[in-house]
């Protein structure tokens, strides 16, 4: 378990904000999720390794990979990333001795290496496994597979009559639902992601990463009096920081600042109804939810004669997605305090901050998720970046 001393930087960082079919300014899904200087991926899709080169976010502090579902394009990136990461390489063909494998490059010691962590629904495992077994692929450190599995699905083995990879932990869990939900399928004393099924054409997933209570607002006028008059060393402070108690050599008790909520995201795969990850996702600060088709008869070229607000958002929800006004209305159904619309059609260009008809595009579908939603409202762009920091009313 990695050990955290506090999160002093919270980062998301857009790698692919396309939907099926990436485009010249858009790659196929990819976040990654920047805690301090670890970082957590949610979704892989195809390329998403050349996103991570072109972006600050470094390859090797990925500890993390959650996928939402098996869909290609928020997976077929997970086989070449974890190639990257791990030092991979090509090895050979079944009954045929490839000496590497008896040099200490391909030698997986768990003692020596974390492995890293991948989470996603069931065939996860299976497809990774597979995958790597019949591009015969040589891999220099562990992973390991955690599946979170749905009341229809088995309990228990891998989904698959494939042995483990070599380099595969056999420590993968599969983690069953209680109450609906899949509650801490990762937690340490700062951090911690549970997750829901969220509705989609397979079985889909949404995470909420929780920030554990964070100190309060501390104001020093109120203490350093008390400890200047006691001759107490002001190193004391940073313990009232952490809300602890103090007693002084005069019996004089001072209390440290009531810890506050820490920052909540909710991060979702495709879905066309969110609905049974709504109570884990109540009041998220920041909430990043799919618009991948929008109706703008007057700005979208390719709008069809026929087609109303009714009959897109129908055509949308029947392929299992979402449009803006329905991420908009989540949104506002859960309290976020701020909302990120992503996952858009190739038909919507991402280069919106420096293609004014791109961002003319983009203030429409901004415009339709403000009907439902009076909170900020972001439309993602690949390479995006940004702080999510404790909002003033958690102070």
């Amino acid at each position: 378990m990695t050990r955290r001393r506090g999160l002093s930087s919270l980062n998301l960082t857009f790698l692919g904000t396309a939907s099926a079919q990436p485009s010249s300014t858009r790659n196929h899904s990819a976040l990654a999720l920047r805690l301090n200087s670890d970082v957590w991926l949610f979704d892989c899709g195809e390329a998403t390794q050349h996103q991570v080169q072109r972006s600050r976010v470094k390859m090797g502090k990925i500890e993390k990979i959650f996928i939402t579902h098996t869909h290609g394009d928020h997976i077929f990136g997970l086989l070449p990333l974890l190639a990257s990461m791990l030092n991979g390489a090509g090895g050979t063909a079944d009954g045929v001795e490839d000496p590497r494998i008896h040099t200490t490059n391909f030698v997986v010691t768990d003692c020596f290496h974390q492995p890293v962590e991948i989470y996603g629904p069931i065939g996860t495992r299976a497809y990774v496994r597979s995958g790597l077994k019949y591009t015969h692929t040589l891999l220099g450190a562990p992973y390991v597979v955690h599946e979170l599995r749905l009341p229809s699905d088995p309990p228990d083995g891998d989904y698959t009559s494939l042995t483990l990879h070599a380099s595969e932990s056999p420590d993968g869990r599969n983690i069953p639902q209680t109450n609906g939900v899949w509650s801490d399928v990762y937690h340490d004393t700062i951090v911690s992601v549970s997750a829901a099924p969220i509705l989609h054409s397979v079985p889909c997933i949404g995470y909420v990463v929780t920030e554990a209570p964070v100190p309060g607002k501390m104001d020093p006028a109120k203490y350093i009096p008390h400890l200047k008059r006691t001759k107490t060393p002001m190193s004391v402070m940073s313990c009232l920081q952490q809300g602890e108690n103090i007693e002084l050599s005069d019996g004089t008790m001072l209390q440290g600042p009531l810890r506050r909520p820490g920052r909540k995201l909710v991060i979702l795969g495709d879905t066309y109804d969110p609905s049974p990850i709504a109570a884990l996702a109540s009041s998220a600060d920041l909430l990043i939810h799919e618009a991948t088709n929008a109706h703008l008869p007057a700005l979208d070229p390719h709008t069809k004669a026929e087609d109303t607000f009714e009959s897109v958002e129908a055509r949308t929800k029947s392929r299992g997605h979402s449009t803006p006004q329905m991420a908009g209305a989540f949104a506002a159904r859960i309290g976020a305090r701020q909302l990120v619309l992503n996952h858009f059609s190739a038909r919507y260009p991402g280069n919106d901050d420096v293609d004014p008809t791109a961002n003319t595009i983009m203030e429409g579908i901004t415009r339709l998720a403000e009907e439902h939603y009076s909170g900020k409202i972001t439309c993602a762009r690949d390479f995006m970046s940004f702080d999510v920091d404790v909002p003033q009313e958690h102070a």
